[in-house]
């Protein structure tokens, strides 16, 4: 007879289903930091749009800022307002990466002096 099991029994397949279950999470987790990084440079593109758009309209160039953000960030929500002689842009933009997309949305505002100040 061959050697003495334990009280457990036969563990062949086990190693199968441990990986069987692991696997969902790895890759959710992976999904995850893939969508977060994607979300991150997002983030970035939106803030500069809003740094450039900002400084163009304090320069009087209103006119031109919607087709900036359009080429910057495309899909943005565009708002504009003037504060203390500051002229402030705010964009706002959902996510379009992974699980992330349409969840997460992203938010940018920057302020530049107008010409008066």
């Amino acid at each position: 007879m061959g050697p003495a099991r334990g009280a457990l029994g036969d563990d062949r397949g086990s190693v199968t289903v441990e990986f069987a279950v692991v696997l969902p999470a790895v890759l959710l987790v992976a999904g995850l930091v893939v969508a977060s990084a994607g979300a991150s440079a997002q983030a970035v593109r939106l803030a500069d749009a809003a740094a450039v758009s900002a400084r163009q309209a304090a320069r009087g160039d209103g006119g031109a800022v919607p087709d900036t953000v359009a080429r910057l960030a495309p899909g943005a929500s565009l708002t504009t307002s003037e504060e203390a002689g500051l002229v402030c842009v705010g964009l706002r933009r959902p996510v379009d990466v992974g699980p992330l997309a349409g969840v997460v949305v992203l938010t940018a505002r920057s302020c530049a002096p107008g010409l008066g100040t």
